[in-house]
Order: structure tokens, then sequence, then C-alpha cells
């Protein structure tokens, strides 16, 4: 963040983008459902499910974020570079295997032509993040923050879902001010290159993008487009309100407001 810093509805616009660029995501699934693919280790069925998936989620999210803030703090660049490009190397081929195999569903000989997309398209998210220009590696990562919010929430059930999300925006004030992350952000998010993405005066990190998709990809499928929109416009206020504490802070963690407004609006017009 600069320390001038003046929130303006301006700032909306890469959230804006990636959300709309999940929801082409998510037209796709609704067209041609695609088979799920398990990515919480605990049934929904059972009471302790959810909560469990929730704990999970919170844990790898933690471990990862402590594992950056040494590295960081250490100046381990190489290793930097290493762990977040096996990330994203693994997360753009699974979200390429899984929207092509969905696209191609019909085609003869499919998966020929899966695999050999899927290979180039990671092969130049590689080259946009870590070999081309800002410009280019920050709509990567917009794109890939909507398209993974949408397989999450696709693939996560409903309750296990919000779960996860309620404790992630609660981990996140902690891991912000007393954690891994707010330290990060003081080192500097542009060592993260691939897993933040900078705009105009504001720096944001890739799973805030991701978390917003899935909480509206989880509206959209479970109820229907009036909660979809509900939850998009609770998400887009909250991303604004916290851009207006961070006229006051200087950093603020970016998913509670979002998260708890886009849960809200969404939960509520589920209601209508």
């Amino acid at each position: 963040m600069t320390e001038k810093f003046d929130a303006q509805i301006v700032y909306l616009l890469p959230v804006l983008a990636s959300l709309l660029f999940g929801l082409g995501c998510a037209y796709l699934l609704l067209v041609q459902p695609a088979p799920l693919v398990p990515v919480t280790p605990f049934p929904d069925e059972t009471t302790s499910g959810p909560l469990g998936n929730a704990l999970y989620f919170v844990l790898i999210v933690a471990v990862g974020a402590a594992v950056l803030y040494l590295l960081v703090k250490w100046k381990s660049r190489k290793l930097i570079i290493i762990l977040i490009a096996s990330a994203l190397t693994a997360a753009s081929m699974l979200l390429s295997v899984f929207y092509f195999s969905v696209l191609f569903a019909s085609v003869p000989n499919a998966a020929i032509i899966v695999a050999a997309l899927s290979i180039a398209v990671t092969l130049l998210v590689d080259l946009a993040i870590f070999r081309f220009g800002s410009n280019i590696r920050n709509t990567i990562v917009v794109c890939l923050g909507g398209a993974l919010g949408v397989f999450f929430g696709v693939s996560i059930p409903l309750v296990s879902g919000l779960l996860i999300l309620c404790f992630l925006a609660v981990y996140d004030i902690f891991a912000v001010y007393k954690g891994p992350v707010g330290k990060i952000a003081h080192a500097g998010l542009e060592q993260l290159k691939g897993l933040s993405f900078s705009f105009k005066d504001i720096q944001m990190g890739l799973g805030d993008l991701v978390f917003y998709s899935m909480l509206s990809a989880s509206m959209l499928f479970n109820f229907g487009m009036l909660a979809y929109a509900a939850s998009f416009a609770g998400i887009l206020a909250g991303v604004f309100l916290t851009f207006v504490m961070l006229e006051k802070k200087g950093i603020f963690p970016g998913l509670p407001f979002p998260v708890f407004l886009g849960l809200a609006g969404g939960l509520l017009a589920s209601l209508i």
C-alpha cells in the first residue's frame, strides 16, 4: 500500500474482473456438469465433517503462510520462486484439465486435445508469471483466482464451503495483525509474484480472489442466480469497505467484510 491511498470505485476493477471470469467458468459447468473432484477429506454428511474440513483448510493456509514468511525472512528468493512455481503449475494444470475436459466432453479423442491444451496453457501461465511483464502477470492472477474459486465452489459441499469461508475470514484477521500475512505484507508482497497482484496503489493476494469467487459460485450452484447476484453485490461492497479501512490503517484483512457481506446477501436472497 502507498501512504496516500484513497479508496475509489476504480480499485474494484480487478475483483470485478475475477468474479466475471469466474462466472464464465461457472456458466460452462452449468451447461455441461462435470464430475465432482473431492477436495475435502471429510464427508459433509457426518456431524463433524464440515468442521473438520474448515479446520483442514485453515491449517493448510496457515502452514503455507508460515512457510512463505520464513522464506521471505531468510531472503530465500530461489526457494520462494520454486515453491510458487510448483504451486501455480499444479493449479494451472488441474484447472486446465478440469475445464477443458468439460468443454470437450462430447468431442472424439478429447483426452488428447485436453492434454495438449492443458500443457500449453500451463506453460503460458508459468511464462506469464515469471517472464512476462507485470500487466500480463496480474491478468493471469486475476483469472486464476476466478477459475480456482469456481472449482472450489462446485467441488466443496455447501456446509463445508460456508464454514471454510467463515473460518478463513476469522483467521485472516489474526494472520494480518498478529500472524505471517501481515509480516509478509510489510516486507513487500511484490516478492510473491503469482501469489499477489498490484493495481494502481493496491496489492492483494491471490487467495482473496479465490475465496470471493468460491463464495459467489457456491451461491450460484446451490441457490441460483438471484442468490449469486446478491452475493456478488455483497462481495463488492465488502471489498470497497475494506479499501475504506485501508485509508486509515494502511493494511487490512481482505476476507472478513467481503465474505460476511457476500454470505449474508446470498443467504438472504436464497430465502426469497
